[in-house]
């Protein structure tokens, strides 16, 4: 008797919690944070590429070059890929609603109270990722 009001109340909590609506984040912030991902994403294939091309060698050995052309041509793998592809896919649109979910939370609970520091920070790691991880070449 017992466990099962307990398990009524936290379910009322956990609906109560969840009916209220998220706010929407301002337009600014969206635009701002989309800024900060494109240049993120900028960082990440920079030194990816720059991965591979330190890579290219190894990578042009024949039996490591054939080992890759394998492994591209098992039916597990293509399934894989075609799979994960599809699920890339079918999840933009719940990965953007939750983004954005996240983005006015923060915007509505924590912006006022940690926004002006975080903004401090980034700004203030931004060199320092210019010369580890830079955007551009």
């Amino acid at each position: 008797m017992k466990l099962t009001l307990a398990l009524l109340l936290a379910l009322q909590v956990s609906v109560c919690v969840w009916a209220e609506p998220v706010p929407e984040p301002s337009r600014e912030l969206v635009e701002k944070y989309e800024g900060l991902k494109a240049v993120f994403y900028k960082r990440i294939l920079n030194a990816f590429s720059k991965f591979a091309a330190a890579m290219e060698p190894v990578l042009e050995q024949s039996e490591t070059k054939e080992f890759l052309e394998e492994l591209k041509k098992r039916p597990r793998v293509e399934s894989a890929a075609k799979i994960v592809s599809g699920l890339a896919a079918e999840l933009e649109p719940v990965v953007e609603k939750a983004r954005l979910a996240v983005l006015g939370a923060y915007a509505h609970y924590l912006r006022p109270h940690i926004g002006e520091s975080l903004d401090k920070a980034i700004n203030n790691i931004k060199p320092v990722l210019d010369v580890v991880l830079p955007a551009e070449n």
